[in-house]
């Protein structure tokens, strides 16, 4: 039973002072969560019937593929996590016990995963396996924001597929990859699925199930022609430089205190994308390499990551003296002492322009590949009104990642000994992907995406009841008698009901069912019982309409199945 009058629902007028995503506001005010501590977040009775509800939805898609339910545990030896080399990340919470053994508290549980099916796991026969769990995952975010969005304590499913070969990943991929449409289908969320890098999980290709909203803090790619990527790996052919000059042997020029890309411009009379962009870096590795871009291009420093095979930091000023022999903001790649890597959105451009290595210079007419020589590779972050590959215009949105898909290949089962013999008695390693469903970020994306000015408005597979029964009769009245019957008639169709039976005004009652977002609301006052009727009202457009009491629950119940 679910009656207001003694449940735990603290709503507030106002949003937390520091809240600015929409979610974090409406979610704290409609009484569905609490802060503890910076990053760190209680679910409440209502919230947590919703974190629920996408749980139970996530299990039935995931069950629906074969995959079956387990629970690992978040404290876990560091030496699971040295041995796949991912001891020390800096998101990673480390501690000691009473004895001095060193663990971890897990972000994500590849490695604990993998241990248990390397110990099972014998044969060919054996596989394939699917596995799952929905359990706690810290994090020690640098930045936690948004409410639910960034924090870092959280719930997560996490799938894992085990398969004997490359072929058989793909298959576990492919049945990952229809379930997953099906969730985000029936959660009711706008999504789509991008391409994206494969990060700290590490493996062979990834993919993102996005949810477009503004307050999310990834940016994808989109076109028309259905292309779709995260802009941390998303390619696109880049826009024309137009008023670029005409080629030319290369020659300096004066530039007097133009170190920046405006000032050079500016002072030429030339485009920003008619300049190289210099990034002096030092790879972990490798050691100094220059970097170029287009001049109104960005660098993407994930893409750059991957095309070194490595991670680089920008050079101090002293490097940049020292190593690469130059000026900041006159840096450029002729005689440079140092390997080139260019963006290959510079290549086939003749009369660019370059810095000369020294204050208050630059070099005209540079041709990449003519006046330099350089590696190639694709580093820059695609911009709005790029074109894909089928030359549709490229747009970018921001979205929330609500889910993500990993091709972990032997990343993970080669470090910890997972094998298996094969038909012809041969040790195999075993093929892995890797496959994550956030819960709370589903609630907090439906949130952003369907909310208004009065408040939350669910989807109606994740609300936290199905129907709301606002009672505006006081103890003894007949509106308050048809009220408690109706509820009890409610309950018998089925259906999750909260009954607002409290001793408030009618204004309040209304404001806190706008702002808590039941699909349904059903109201009996006193004119309602004279007439014979009750007003519902459908949350998401507030259309009304009047219903008989004569057979009302299951009127009722007819008018939410229809809802969306």
């Amino acid at each position: 039973m679910t009656r207001l009058v003694r449940y735990f629902l603290p709503t507030e007028k106002l949003p937390p002072a520091d809240a600015e995503a929409l979610s974090h506001k409406l979610m704290v005010r409609a009484g569905l969560v609490r802060q503890v501590g910076t990053g760190l977040w209680t679910w409440l009775p209502a919230g947590w019937r919703v974190h629920r509800r996408a749980e139970q939805i996530v299990r039935e898609e995931l069950d629906a593929i074969g995959a079956q339910e387990l629970l690992m545990p978040v404290l876990q030896p560091a030496e699971l996590w040295r041995r796949t080399g991912r001891y020390g990340l800096d998101e990673q919470f480390r501690l000691e016990d009473r004895k001095g053994a060193e663990l971890v508290l897990a972000m994500t549980h590849e490695e604990n995963v993998t241990l248990h099916v390397s110990k099972v796991v014998r044969s060919y026969r054996d596989l394939p396996l699917i596995l799952y769990h929905f359990q706690v995952k810290e994090r020690d975010e640098p930045r936690p924001r948004a409410g639910v969005l960034r924090t870092r304590e959280f719930i997560m499913k996490d799938s894992y597929t085990f398969d004997r070969d490359e072929a058989g990943l793909q298959h576990g991929y492919d049945l990952h990859i229809q379930a997953y449409d099906r969730i985000f289908d029936r959660c009711g969320l706008e999504w789509y699925r991008v391409e994206s890098d494969v990060g700290m999980m590490g493996g062979l290709g990834a993919h993102e199930y996005m949810a477009p909203c503004p307050a999310g803090e990834n940016d994808v790619a989109l076109s028309s022609a259905g292309y779709a990527a995260n802009v941390e790996v998303a390619s696109a052919t880049p826009q024309p430089v137009h008023g670029l000059p005409a080629g030319g042997t290369a020659a300096e020029v004066d530039t007097p205190a133009a170190s920046t890309i405006e000032d050079v411009s500016g002072q030429l009379g030339v485009p920003p994308g008619a300049l190289i962009k210099a990034f002096p870096m030092i790879a972990e590795e490798r050691g100094p390499v220059l970097v170029l871009t287009r001049g109104d291009h960005r660098l993407n420093e994930i893409k750059l990551t991957n095309a070194l095979g490595e991670t680089a930091r920008a050079a101090s000023e002293e490097e940049v003296a020292s190593v690469f022999g130059s000026t900041p903001g006159f840096i450029g790649p002729l005689a440079a002492a140092v390997p080139v890597l260019a963006d290959e959105a510079l290549k086939g451009l003749h009369g660019l322009v370059a810095g000369a290595n020294r204050p208050d210079t630059h070099v005209q007419g540079v041709e990449p590949g003519r006046d330099f020589e350089c590696e190639w590779a694709d580093v820059r972050r695609v911009e709005a009104g790029d074109t894909d590959p089928s030359g549709a215009e490229i747009r970018i949105e921001p979205a929330i990642e609500v889910g993500n898909i990993f091709k972990l290949g032997t990343r993970y089962s080669e470090p910890l000994g997972a094998t298996y013999l094969d038909e012809q008695g041969k040790e195999q390693l075993i093929w892995m992907g890797s496959y994550g469903i956030g819960p709370a970020r589903i609630a907090a994306a439906a949130v952003e995406q369907f909310a208004d000015d009065q408040g939350i408005s669910w989807p109606r597979s994740l609300a936290p009841w199905d129907i709301e029964l606002v009672s505006l009769g006081k103890e003894g009245e007949p509106a308050r008698e048809v009220a408690d019957r109706l509820y009890d008639e409610l309950r018998e169709t089925g259906l999750e009901i909260l009954y607002d039976d409290r001793d408030a005004s009618a204004g309040e009652k209304f404001a806190d069912a706008e702002l808590l977002g039941v699909p349904l609301r059903l109201t009996v006052g006193k004119r309602g019982v004279e007439q014979g009727e009750l007003e519902a009202q459908v949350r998401r457009g507030q259309e009304k309409r009047s219903l008989a009491l004569e057979g009302a629950a299951q009127a009722a119940a007819d008018l939410w199945r229809d809802l969306a």
